[in-house]
């Protein structure tokens, strides 16, 4: 993954060490003050990584708020990208598509790699993440993903949680809600771990809890997608105790002592 010298080094040493968290603001989410405030949350909370949606206006306004905090900007569309790369964003994102399946919006697999083709020709040295759609079947999933770091993707991310249904309580409903994901998380990396040498890691995203998360690291993600979790609340110092929350289940099975060994 030579495109991940790009990256701010934080950054990469999260990716290296399996224990990126990256908060998810909304790709549809334009709203700046609400923007703000879950990255104002994230970075106070730990998070290595805030995913907005692909606004230049957006990106300059957490980047001025948030310095330390690199920004990745997701859409369906890469022609906004560009824009977005040239405000200060540190890396770009396909997916994920929970947003668009209300709305009968449905991303198959020839799309997303046409998509996927399509950004790397525009931005050849930006480091790109590409949402392996969950309404593929597991091994149609695991054959797409291998196809899009073939066609360009840097890292991977799976999605799952509006599709789950849980029905029960407490931690076990939470581990319910995250089952499609993490199940998506387990099979896509271990399909990109048999297609080569040096598989792209994999982010799992949707539906995630401090439950769930090392659940995700154990499955075989290099990191997490957090969302709906932080980005529901309205209360910027809620966000923040959850943001922390997320940070400390992540540390406590990728321990932050191993970034010293880097």
């Amino acid at each position: 993954m030579m495109r991940s010298t790009s990256l701010p080094p934080t950054l990469r040493v999260a990716i290296t060490c399996r224990r990126l968290l990256k908060v998810i603001a909304g790709l549809t989410n334009l709203d700046p003050v609400a923007v703000l405030k879950i990255a104002r949350a994230a970075a106070a909370g730990g998070a290595d990584l805030v995913d907005i949606a692909c606004e230049p206006a957006l990106v300059r306004a957490v980047a001025e708020a948030c310095p330390q905090l690199p920004i990745c900007v997701s859409a369906v569309d890469p022609e906004l990208f560009p824009a977005a790369v040239a405000a200060g964003a540190a890396m770009v994102e396909i997916g994920n598509f929970d947003a668009f399946y209300p709305q009968g919006r449905i991303f198959g697999a020839d799309e997303v790699l046409e998509l996927t083709r399509r950004t790397r020709a525009l931005l050849p040295e930006v480091l790109l993440s590409v949402t392996v759609p969950h309404v593929l079947p597991l091994d149609q999933q695991e054959l797409l993903a291998v196809d899009l770091v073939a066609a360009g993707a840097d890292l991977i991310q799976t999605e799952g949680g509006t599709s789950a249904r849980p029905f029960s309580a407490g931690s076990l409903g939470l581990i319910e809600k995250a089952a499609p994901t993490l199940a998506a998380a387990h099979a896509i990396s271990r399909a990109l771990a048999a297609a080569g040498p040096y598989p792209a890691p994999v982010l799992c995203a949707s539906g995630l809890s401090a439950v769930t998360v090392p659940m995700a690291l154990a499955s075989g993600a290099a990191g997490v997608g957090v969302g709906s979790a932080v980005n529901r609340l309205s209360d910027e110092l809620a966000m923040v105790a959850v943001v922390r929350g997320l940070r400390q289940a992540i540390d406590a099975v990728a321990p932050a002592a191993a970034l010293r060994s880097i």
